[in-house]
């Protein structure tokens, strides 16, 4: 029962990748997701409540491959938790693309919904307090030069979000994995006490 549930959700969610990027988050109805993926609509409700639900499950999973990066890194000093990070660049950059189109609608009416905002914003407040934190902690090992922690993670979540912008723009630009490898070393070496 459990594996059927879980086969169900899936079904969803590659409905939901698909649909949404072809015909744009607010034109695909749950009627159309439940079509594409062959249940019935007690089922998509028996995993998600709404649509917008099911869109944050999408930007949550995408998410969870940085989420474990942070997760394996508690261990290591602070630049081998930055660069550890680095790992997860490419399956970041490689999936980014495939769902341009659903984030930009999403988080246009993201713009007009508090509750939707609310919730799209969260990942980002989620990392800001994680590399703050982190920075923190390399300020405090010894690691990194005295920095204000808060304007550095600003920093970085900035120059993430940037490179991701840049390689949904422009993918053919650069290689960005190696451009957001390199920046992400250039920024450790410029932390680091020599």
């Amino acid at each position: 029962m459990q594996q059927r549930s879980e086969e169900t959700r899936s079904k969803i969610l590659s409905s939901a990748i698909k649909l949404f990027s072809t015909h744009g988050y607010n034109a695909a109805s749950v009627d159309d997701l439940c079509r594409d993926a062959g249940i019935s609509k007690g089922a998509f409700y028996h995993h998600f409540k709404t649509k917008q639900d099911l869109f944050l499950a999408l930007l949550d999973g995408w998410l969870q491959t940085i989420d474990n990066a942070i997760e394996a890194s508690k261990e290591l000093t602070a630049p081998e938790t930055f660069m550890r990070i680095t790992e997860a660049f490419p399956y970041i950059f490689e999936t980014a693309g495939e769902g341009l189109p659903m984030f930009l609608e999403f988080w246009l009416q993201a713009s007009r919904d508090e509750k939707i905002w609310q919730a799209s914003i969260k990942p980002y407040h989620r990392y800001h307090k994680h590399f703050t934190a982190l920075i923190k902690k390399g300020v405090d090992e010894g690691s990194f030069v005295e920095v204000d922690p808060e304007l550095t993670s600003r920093m970085i979540v900035s120059t993430a979000m940037g490179l991701l912008l840049q390689s949904l723009m422009d993918p053919k630009g650069a290689k960005w994995e190696k451009v957001a490898r390199e920046s992400t070393a250039m920024l450790i070496d410029n932390l680091l006490k020599k």
